[in-house]
C-alpha cells in the first residue's frame, strides 16, 4: 500500500519544484504556478523566536509560523509564488530545526545560506499580496510599524557592509546599513487574521490555480450551482450521489483524492484538501481543509490544517484547527457572543487580547482529543496534546497545553508520555510515523509552555479538592 505520508505531489508550486520524501505533506495545496520567469537571487524566509510568536500560538507551537495556511496554500508558498523562486532558505527557532527539515527537504538554519548572492530575507509574516518589492534592486530595510525588521533587499555588492554570521546579526546590522522603506510592511499580527481573510484568499488562490471542471467523478443525481468554470474536481476525486456543490458565491476545488459521500452540501469558496473526506457535512462558505481530513456535521469559514478528524455532527465555525486533532461527536464551538461584541482570545493563560472581530472560533493545537459533547466557548484557545473529558458544560476559554480537562478541572492527566503513545498510535493509523527528532521538539513545548500549565493544573487541584494546594 502506498505511504501516504511520503506523498508530497501536492507541494509543488512550479514544474520544477520538488523536494525529497517527508513524513507528511507540509503544504497539502494544489499546484499553483507562477507565470513569473524566475529571479536570479536568493530567498531567505525567516522565523524569528521572538515574543511576537505567541500570537500565533497554539499552532505555530510546532511548525514554522510561514507554514500556516490562509486560502489554499501556506504563507510560504505565497511568497514563493510572488517572486517566482522554485525554493527558499529558512530559518526557524532551533527547537523546530530538525523536525522541520526532515519534513521539507529545506536548508534551514544555515548561516551559509546567508552570502554569496543577491538576498531576499523575508519575515514569514509578511503579507505576500500587499508587498510592493522587487526582488533584486538596491539594498533596503522593510520595517513593520515597531520597527521590527520584516525584509531585507540585500545586493551581493552590499554583502561586506553587514555582518553574515547569524540571520540575527545580519537583520540588526542591515538596518542600520542600508535605507529603511518609505511604509510600513504589512504582515500577519494573529492566527485569527489568517482565518477571517481566508474566504477571499480562497477565490484568489482558486483564479491563481486556473483550473475548472470535472477531472474526478461525479456520481448522478448531481447538482452544481453556480457555474463550472468556478468548479474544479481533480483527478481521482469521487464525489457520490445527492451531493450539491453549490458555486453561486465563491469557487470550489476539491483536490486529488478528494471523498464526497451522500447528503453533503459544499458551499463557495472552498478548497478541500488530497484524500480528505466529506461525510453528509454541511461545508459552509470559506473553508480551508487539510489532505487526509474527515469532516462531517456543520463546518463554516474555518482552515483545518491536515489529518484531522470530526466525522459527527456538531458544528465548528471560524475555527483554526491544527494536525492529528480528533473531535467528538457534538463537540461544537461558538463563534458570536449573544450581545454580538467584539470576541476576545487568551494567548497566555492571564490577558485577553480583543481580536477586532465578532467572529471567532477556536483555536485547537496539533494531536488535541475531544470528548463527546464538548462545548467550546466563543474564541476558545485549546493547546496542543489536550485532553477534554467533558462535563457537559462550557470549558474555559484557555485550556494550556499538554492538560487534561476532567471533572470541570484542569490536571496533569496521566503525563505527556501518555499523550505521545496515543499520537504514535493516531499517526501509525494513517501510515505515518512519530520520530524522535519529533518526540525531542514535543519536549521543548512542554518546558516553554509549563508555567501556564502549572498555574492552571494549581488552580484545578484547589477547585477538585478545596483547602489543598498541593
Amino acid at each position: 500500500m502506498k505511504d501516504e505520508c511520503r506523498d508530497n505531489s501536492s507541494f509543488v508550486l512550479h514544474t520544477s519544484y520538488f523536494l525529497s520524501p517527508i513524513p507528511y505533506p507540509l503544504s497539502p495545496a494544489p499546484h499553483i504556478l507562477s507565470t513569473k520567469k524566475e529571479i536570479p537571487m536568493r530567498l531567505v524566509v525567516f522565523d524569528r523566536p521572538t515574543d511576537k510568536r505567541i500570537n500565533f500560538y497554539p499552532l505555530a507551537l510546532s511548525r514554522p509560523i510561514f507554514e500556516l495556511r490562509c486560502g489554499m496554500t501556506s504563507l510560504l508558498d505565497k511568497l514563493l509564488a510572488k517572486f517566482a523562486a522554485k525554493d527558499a532558505a529558512c530559518f526557524v527557532p532551533p527547537y523546530l530545526a530538525e523536525v522541520y527539515r526532515a519534513q521539507s527537504g529545506r536548508t534551514v538554519n544555515d548561516a551559509q545560506s546567508l552570502g554569496g548572492d543577491d538576498l531576499l530575507l523575508l519575515d514569514g509574516r509578511v503579507k505576500a499580496a500587499e508587498l510592493n518589492l522587487s526582488a533584486t534592486g538596491p539594498s533596503q530595510v522593510g520595517l513593520d510599524a515597531e520597527g521590527d525588521v520584516l525584509y531585507v533587499r540585500l545586493a551581493k555588492a552590499d554583502l561586506g557592509k553587514v555582518k553574515t554570521d547569524s540571520l540575527e546579526n545580519l537583520l540588526e546590522s542591515a538596518k542600520v546599513a542600508f535605507p529603511h522603506a518609505a511604509e510600513p510592511v504589512a504582515a500577519w499580527n494573529y492566527t485569527w487574521d489568517l482565518v477571517l481573510a481566508n474566504p477571499a484568499q480562497l477565490t484568489v488562490d482558486f483564479r491563481a490555480a486556473g483550473r475548472s471542471g470535472v477531472e474526478g467523478t461525479i456520481e448522478e443525481p448531481r447538482a452544481i450551482r453556480g457555474s463550472l468554470k468556478d468548479v474544479y474536481v481533480a483527478p481521482g476525486a469521487a464525489i457520490h450521489p445527492m451531493v450539491v456543490i453549490d458555486a453561486e458565491h465563491g469557487p470550489v476545488y476539491l483536490d486529488e483524492g478528494v471523498e464526497v459521500h451522500p447528503f453533503s452540501r459544499i458551499e463557495g469558496p472552498c478548497y478541500v484538501g488530497k484524500k480528505s473526506m466529506l461525510l453528509g457535512c454541511k461545508c459552509r462558505e470559506g473553508n480551508s481543509i487539510g489532505p487526509m481530513c474527515r469532516l462531517g456535521g456543520e463546518v463554516e469559514e474555518s482552515i483545518v490544517h491536515g489529518y484531522s478528524n470530526k466525522y459527527h455532527d456538531g458544528f465548528l465555525g471560524h475555527a483554526y484547527v491544527g494536525e492529528w486533532v480528533n473531535l467528538g461527536a457534538m463537540t461544537t464551538n461558538s463563534d458570536l457572543k449573544n450581545d454580538y461584541s467584539n470576541v476576545s482570545v487568551v494567548l497566555d493563560g492571564k490577558r485577553p487580547i480583543g481580536t477586532g472581530s465578532t467572529k471567532v472560533g477556536s483555536l485547537i493545537g496539533d494531536h488535541t482529543k475531544t470528548s463527546i459533547g464538548t462545548l467550546l466557548n466563543t474564541g476558545a484557545y485549546l493547546g496542543a496534546m489536550c485532553l477534554i473529558a467533558t462535563n457537559g458544560k462550557l470549558l474555559p476559554k484557555y485550556m494550556p497545553c499538554f492538560s487534561w480537562f476532567v471533572e470541570g478541572a484542569v490536571t496533569k492527566g496521566f503525563g505527556k508520555k501518555k499523550v505521545y503513545e496515543t499520537a504514535k498510535i493516531a499517526m501509525s493509523r494513517r501510515k505515518c510515523q512519530w520520530t524522535e527528532a519529533e518526540e525531542r521538539m514535543w519536549d521543548e513545548v512542554f518546558q516553554i509552555t509549563a508555567p501556564e500549565r502549572d498555574e492552571a493544573i494549581k488552580r484545578g487541584r484547589n477547585l477538585l479538592c478545596p483547602g489543598k494546594n498541593a
